[in-house]
């Protein structure tokens, strides 16, 4: 494993260098596979030990790299020893990369792999919490919140899979003007019965005709108003009224969520921390940080200087209270129930400003653990449309994405014969819909192209998972020759060498991605092993080998799909083993 060569190269640092062997595991790096060239397996910047101090600065770079790789003795571990321009270059012995990369596997502990690494020490492990998806009740689910969705979905499942207790949190949008608009508009144009049939559209249709209807009806805005005074008062029908609705979207999106393989642990919303926002009002009032701006409104000055030149309003002039004074209050709410040790908010970056003067507001308010609250913005989507128009709900995409690629395998020569081509087609549609999301940068904006998300060549959704499918039936097709001990010897050629190397990486892939989380990184990365296991597929055979080689073959094999599938499900992917 990447960890027994790590320790055992910073081990050698550490006695030649006089320090303990924990200052270079994290300055160590897996050397990046490139083609199938002949590389080192680790590399060790000198720059790196010249900022902690362990070198010193004053030197020439060049000079002391060569000195040190000079110092640095070979052992039955490291059998190469290189200086390159201010870097050292480690190989380790072949044979021994072998066994120790592939004798984990095939002991029932292949999940495992990468997750035990002495890198992730420094991880602070304990409670996080992640909201994340958070659509409004009657208003469409857009772009954005498929995208707040799946990428929360990412971050919770890569803090689990790294040992935190994680807490799934959708905060719905179910409070506001927009449900008085919504109870006023349902006694004039909803039906019942459409309800039953169908929720989402139903609420979506009725909230669009009613808030055509207050454009130019003053007694419909005045119907609006009363309704939601009913709600903030608490009066029976309404609140009735109210939660029917809530209760029916909840259970419409558990079954959309459900096709995307995301779950909540809690279900929470606006309407959860109404009463206590106006406590967070009086508490903000009594330390003497609210303040009356000219329009009567209450304010929260956090201008550097104190001079009002920036302001929050927490508070309307009538008195009600707003979406950050209820994003306030549930903050508070959250860490007095929780206990949480962090708070991820995953949400478009519009909401920048948002969450920067929330996390303000609240260290002002004397509430230092604001410090491990955290805001992932992403961008926008464009372009993202059905054959049918413009997007309105999720389903839509999800029904799109399976009905286009049942046609691409129906077409295909290499489908196999599926039992549910269906839900094949589903999961790898939601693939290809993940891997186009997490290719770059999540605050970049992207366009959004069908065509090119849903080829099987290049680097797709659609291609790890023919990938994993692929090694599945080979595994399949061979299982006479899986073996309990295999021969390290019959692996050495470059194309089985460069795998190992790659795999190399894994645990380094899953340490960056919780530092910045982003899913780009171990998205490439399993791009990458599928590229390399193509080849591989294409000059190992496993049939026809014999016995020995069939054994030691079939576990490299293995070993790629378990880490394939492993860096799936941290994605939020299902791999499939048949398409």
């Amino acid at each position: 494993m990447a960890c027994f060569f790590r320790r055992s190269i910073a081990a050698k640092l550490g006695r030649t260098l006089q320090q303990s062997e924990d200052a270079f595991i994290t300055a160590l790096s897996a050397v990046p596979v490139f083609k199938k060239q002949q590389s080192a397996d680790f590399k060790l910047p000198i720059g790196t030990l010249r900022i902690s101090g362990i070198l010193p600065s004053n030197v020439d770079i060049q000079q002391q790299t060569e000195t040190l790789a000079n110092q640095l003795e070979q052992d039955s571990v490291v059998e190469e020893i290189s200086a390159g321009p201010g870097v050292i270059h480690f190989k380790v012995n072949r044979k021994l990369l072998v066994q120790k990369m592939l004798e984990l596997f095939g002991k029932d502990e292949d999940d495992k792999f990468g997750l035990n690494s002495e890198l992730f020490n420094s991880l602070k492990r304990g409670t996080t919490l992640v909201e994340y998806s958070s659509p409004n009740i009657a208003k469409k689910f857009h772009a954005g919140h498929l995208r707040s969705t799946i990428i929360g979905n990412f971050i919770a499942n890569l803090k689990q899979s790294l040992g935190h207790d994680v807490i799934r949190m959708n905060y719905l949008g179910d409070w506001g003007m927009q449900f008085g608009l919504l109870g006023a508009g349902f006694s004039q144009f909803g039906c019942q019965e459409k309800l039953k049939q169908n929720p989402l559209q139903h609420l979506f249709e009725v909230y669009v005709q009613v808030n055509k209807e207050a454009e130019h009806n003053e007694d419909m805005k005045q119907a609006a108003r009363d309704f939601f005074r009913q709600l903030e008062q608490h009066e029976g029908e309404a609140v009735s009224l109210w939660q029917q609705f809530r209760e029916i979207t909840v259970v419409e999106y558990q079954r959309v969520y459900k096709r995307l393989g995301v779950h909540f642990d809690v279900y929470s919303g606006e309407s959860f921390h109404q009463d206590r926002a106006q406590e967070v009002v009086q508490q903000l009032q009594n330390q003497g940080l609210l303040k009356t701006s000219k329009r009567g409104t209450g304010v929260v000055d956090l201008s550097p200087a104190g001079d009002m030149s920036s302001v929050c309003t927490v508070l309307r002039s009538d008195g009600t209270t707003l979406y950050i004074t209820r994003d306030l209050a549930a903050a508070i709410d959250r860490k007095e129930k929780y206990h949480f040790n962090e708070m991820i908010y995953v949400t478009d970056k519009s909401q920048a400003n948002h969450f920067s003067q929330l996390f303000q507001i609240l260290l002002s308010a004397g509430h230092s653990w604001a410090d491990s609250c955290q805001h992932v913005p992403f961008g926008l989507v464009r372009g993202m449309k059905t054959r049918s128009g413009e997007v309105v709900f999720l389903e839509d995409v999800l029904d799109e994405a399976r009905s286009r690629m049942l046609h691409n395998m129906s077409r295909s020569t290499t489908t196999k014969e599926l039992e549910n081509p269906e839900d094949t087609a589903e999961k790898v549609g939601i693939s290809a819909l993940i891997v186009q999301d997490f290719k770059g940068p999540l605050q970049s904006d992207y366009s959004f192209d069908w065509e090119r998300m849903l080829q099987a060549q290049g680097d797709t959704g659609v291609f790890l998972q023919y990938t994993h499918a692929r090694l599945c039936s080979l595994i399949r097709r061979n299982e006479e020759a899986q073996a309990a001990i295999f021969d390290p010897s019959l692996l050495l050629e470059q194309t089985s060498v460069s795998i190992l190397q790659h795999l190399l990486r894994y645990d380094e892939v899953l340490f960056q991605s919780v530092q910045d989380l982003q899913p780009k990184h171990l998205v490439n990365f399993l791009l990458k092993l599928s590229h390399l296991v193509a080849s591989a597929h294409r000059e190992l055979p496993v049939k026809g080998s014999h016995q020995d080689v069939a054994q030691a073959r079939l576990r490299l094999f293995s070993a790629a799909c378990s880490v394939l599938a492993n860096g799936m499900r941290i994605l939020g992917i299902t791999p499939v083993d048949k398409m």
